[in-house]
């Protein structure tokens, strides 16, 4: 009989397979798995720990963020109602000051008006004086000069007044 390749293969396999058994590898395979499958097991439990923990933290954030928020509208509330104070404030104060600027701006027109009426009829009688003056002296003299003078005179103060 002929021994053939496969045959020493299937011997060679039997005999490896027979160190295998022989060395207990099987059962180291196992322990390996078992100690694997524990730190997985344990890895679980931990991370289910933690995901506990990140609840609590994250139920308690939850709960800091609605009084942060309570809290920051009811600053800006407050920061609204002192605004609205400070403008009101201001609108007085500007219509106070435009006030008085109005009434010291009529004041001061008032005064220029009453300026510019006291140099025109001052003005006006110094024409008039100086005219007459001259018409008096060309057509007039001696005592009918005086007396027309004065006529004159007292006329254009009773018109001025």
């Amino acid at each position: 009989m002929e021994l053939d390749a496969t045959f020493w293969a299937l011997i060679a396999l039997v005999i490896f397979l027979g160190i295998v058994v022989y060395l207990k590898v099987p059962g180291q395979i196992g322990k390996a798995l078992d100690a694997r499958a524990d730190k997985i097991r344990h890895e679980l439990e931990e991370a289910r720990k933690l995901r506990e923990e990140a609840q609590e933290l994250l139920a308690e954030y939850q709960r800091k963020r609605k009084a942060a928020e309570a809290e920051a509208s009811d600053i800006v509330a407050a920061a609204r109602h002192e605004a609205e104070l400070l403008a009101k404030e201001a609108r007085k104060k500007t219509e106070d000051f435009v006030a008085r600027r109005t009434a010291m701006a009529e004041q001061k027109i008032g005064q220029a008006e009453a300026q510019a009426m006291a140099d025109v009829r001052s003005a006006a009688v110094d024409i008039a004086i100086a005219a007459s003056e001259k018409l008096i002296a060309q057509k007039a003299s001696g005592a009918g000069a005086d007396a027309l003078f004065k006529q004159g005179l007292a006329e254009l103060k009773s018109r001025m007044n």
